[in-house]
């Protein structure tokens, strides 16, 4: 058997810029190393949809989108900035490397709706949401896999951020990138899955717009966020407290809402759900997406009252072969579990491992030390 996976953890303190510089150096030649990668796998999905590459107009897209991102979130620029500087690379090549999903859809997705059929991906995570009346304790629990291409695993880290002047933060994210998925000292935990549909445009990449509501001061004040955002991209993004959980749907010009504790626990692989989206969803739904959508509504219904080992099952669940919530690598399909994480908000409580949840090592992620 292998050994388990092990995740490296972080932690930087200062200033926002500061903390940049602090992990671009420490992290410098995995950042490199990642956007070498990152931009290989843009060249070959725009290949495998009939476009070629251009990396001119890429950049030009990243470029737009950073200062849109800066007028939006000066302190997560600046800290973008700083990773930049420590890790001797050009802003825009990490903005655009970093946010890539939301880069790509700009430069695939930005017309309306049309015609053609394009092949769907079988990228992207699993996410659920258990309201407290619906979790062992009275508690809620939430959380993620985050899924994309197997290699990115080898730059999964964890950054404790320790700012100067704000709350203290954890996320789970990728070498040189801004908050993937995390939680604030007070109690607040985030998230994001993709999808994808026409409209996307220049503007702040799902890096930028989550790294900005892990400092919100509530579920609900993270959920304005998300709506106030000048989003380039479609990106499901979901956020909890010890009160609220909520979902936000989003399209760069449209959002809905669902709320757990109204509707009960709910979940989000990589599909359109609210109709209005549905009409507009970039590419045809992925059996993948549908059967682990399909999979997890059944467990968060049919098992419970559920805890953080119960999701945590969830997301180990291997019962539909290579379609599983929980992907390896030797599935041999697009995408594979790099990293999981779970929270319950009103402990102040986060845990997550690096690979698949049954293979990765579980760290809890503690505040105050």
């Amino acid at each position: 058997m292998a050994a388990p996976i092990d995740l490296d953890r972080f932690t930087v303190t200062g200033t926002a810029r500061e903390m940049g510089r602090q992990l671009g150096e420490a992290l410098r030649p995995r950042i490199r190393a990642f956007m070498d990668v990152r931009f290989e796998y843009f060249a070959r999905y725009t290949a495998e949809r009939g476009m070629a590459f251009a990396r001119d107009r890429i950049m030009q897209i990243g470029r737009q989108s950073m200062a849109i991102a800066a007028e939006w979130d000066p302190a997560g620029h600046d800290e973008h900035l700083g990773i930049a500087e420590g890790a001797g690379l050009d802003p825009v090549v990490l903005y655009t490397g970093a946010n890539m999903t939301d880069m790509r859809d700009v430069f695939l997705l930005s017309g309306n709706v049309k015609g053609d059929a394009v092949p769907p991906d079988a990228e992207g995570c699993t996410s659920l949401l258990v309201p407290p009346a619906k979790s062992v304790d009275g508690k809620a629990v939430v959380g993620q896999t985050w899924d994309l291409n197997a290699a990115d695993v080898q730059y999964v880290v964890a950054v404790n951020r320790k700012p100067k002047d704000g709350v203290e933060t954890w996320s789970v994210t990728c070498a040189g990138c801004l908050t993937l998925v995390g939680m604030n000292a007070r109690g607040l935990a985030v998230g994001t899955t993709n999808i994808k549909t026409w409209g996307a445009r220049p503007g702040a990449g799902y890096l930028t717009i989550l790294h900005r509501i892990v400092r919100a001061d509530s579920a609900k004040a993270a959920a304005a966020l998300v709506d106030d955002a000048p989003r380039a991209g479609a990106h499901t993004y979901w956020v909890a407290d010890a009160h609220d959980q909520l979902e936000v749907e989003a399209a760069p010009h449209f959002t809905a809402v669902r709320d757990a504790g109204a509707l009960g626990p709910i979940c989000r692989t990589n599909h359109c759900v609210d109709p209005a989206l549905v009409r507009i969803q970039g590419e045809p739904t992925h059996e993948s997406s549908a059967r682990r959508f399909a999979r997890v509504t059944q467990s968060l219904a049919e098992e419970g009252p559920h805890s953080v080992e119960t999701v945590k099952a969830i997301f180990s669940d291997r019962r539909d072969g290579k379609l599983s919530v929980n992907r390896y690598p030797e599935d041999g399909d697009y995408a594979a579990t790099n990293a999981v994480f779970v929270a319950v908000p009103a402990d102040g409580a986060a845990w997550a491992c690096r690979g698949p949840a049954d293979r990765g090592v579980w760290y809890r992620l503690p505040f105050g030390e």
